[in-house]
């Protein structure tokens, strides 16, 4: 093996830079050699809304209970669940004003492009890994994702 060392002391020193930079995956290679660490994150998501009627915080209170634990619920090792493959901004139409790629309920065929992840300024296109139907859409679009995060459901 040439010059990567794999001694617990290097491992640890490329984590601490993981946690330092925030970044979720580090990869060195020399040659045949290759040391890569990686990291999950969790991305923990609030909302608040102001209720201009009486109503409105109870409708909001009945329906948060059910949508909270599906959604935590879910990883990107979910049947049916097409996590991102890199962090940057999602988009569910083309450009501005367009129709979606997508809508719920929609019928997609594998490989059909299901949304748009901006990664360093290069639009990335997202495809179905397999035929069926979109039952969830989890991101709405112009959104930031994360490396690993569920971006929707197709079963």
């Amino acid at each position: 093996m040439s010059g990567i060392s794999f001694t617990p002391d290097a491992v640890r020193a490329l984590a601490q830079i993981l946690r330092d930079t925030d970044l979720t995956e580090i990869e060195l290679a020399d040659g045949e050699s290759r040391l890569r660490v990686t990291r999950s994150v969790t991305v923990t998501q609030t909302v608040v809304a102001a209720a201009p009627a009486a109503a409105a915080p109870v409708a909001a209170a009945a329906a948060a209970p059910a949508a909270a634990p599906a959604a935590a619920e879910l990883s990107a090792s979910s049947p049916g669940v097409v996590a991102s493959p890199m962090v940057g901004v999602a988009y569910l139409a083309p450009e501005p004003g367009a129709a979606p790629f997508i809508t719920l309920g929609a019928k997609v065929a594998a490989g059909q492009t299901l949304l748009l992840i901006e990664a360093m300024k290069t639009f990335n296109q997202i495809k179905a890994p397999k035929a069926g139907t979109v039952t969830r859409i989890l991101i709405e679009s112009g959104s930031p994702v994360e490396y690993g995060e569920p971006l929707l459901v197709v079963e």
